[in-house]
C-alpha cells in the first residue's frame, strides 16, 4: 500500500476511481439517474479538474493501482473524496482523510469544510466533523441532498 501526493498524470485514473465509486452506490440512496448525473461531473464540471490540478491531494494505491483519493480545493475545503466501491468500509478512507487533515494543519489551515454526500457524511461524523446544515442542489436538473459540514482542526 502506498499513499502519495496526486500529480497531473493521475487525472484519468482518478476519474476512473470516481466513476467506480459512484457506480457502486446502492440505488436505495441514489437512483440510477442521480448516479449518472453525479458521475458525469468528472467530464463536464471544470471544478473537478481544477480540484485535481490546482488543489492539494493524496491518492492511495495498492500494487500501483489507485484505489482512493481526496483533494483540498480551495485549501480549506475537502472537495473530492472517493474510494473504489469494492474497497469501501475497510479503513482506506480514514487513512486518506488523516493525511488530508494533517497536511491542512501543516499548511496553517484551522478548519476544513465540505459538502458531503449521504454516504460520506456518516464517516465524517465519526471523525468529529459537524453538520452545519442539510441542503439540496441541482446537478443536471436532478435534485441531490447533501450535508454542508466543517471540522475544526487540532494538533
Amino acid at each position: 500500500m502506498n499513499l502519495s501526493q496526486i500529480c497531473q498524470k493521475d487525472q484519468l485514473n482518478l476519474k476512473k476511481v470516481y466513476f467506480n465509486s459512484i457506480k457502486s452506490i446502492d440505488e436505495n440512496l441514489y437512483s440510477k439517474d442521480q448516479k449518472f448525473a453525479w458521475a458525469s461531473q468528472a467530464w463536464e464540471n471544470p471544478e473537478f479538474d481544477k480540484s485535481i490540478l490546482e488543489g492539494k491531494g493524496w491518492k492511495l494505491s495498492i500494487n500501483k493501482n489507485i484505489i482512493g483519493f481526496a483533494t483540498r480545493y480551495p485549501e480549506n475545503r475537502l472537495s473530492l473524496f472517493y474510494i473504489k466501491g469494492n474497497l469501501k468500509r475497510k479503513g482506506y478512507g480514514s487513512l486518506i482523510l488523516d493525511t488530508i487533515e494533517e497536511e491542512a494543519l501543516k499548511d496553517g489551515i484551522k478548519k476544513l469544510e465540505v459538502e458531503a454526500s449521504l454516504i460520506s457524511y456518516r464517516l465524517l461524523l465519526k471523525r468529529n466533523w459537524e453538520i452545519i446544515r442539510k441542503e439540496e442542489v441541482l446537478i443536471k436538473g436532478i435534485i441531490f441532498k447533501r450535508y454542508r459540514m466543517l471540522k475544526i482542526l487540532k494538533n
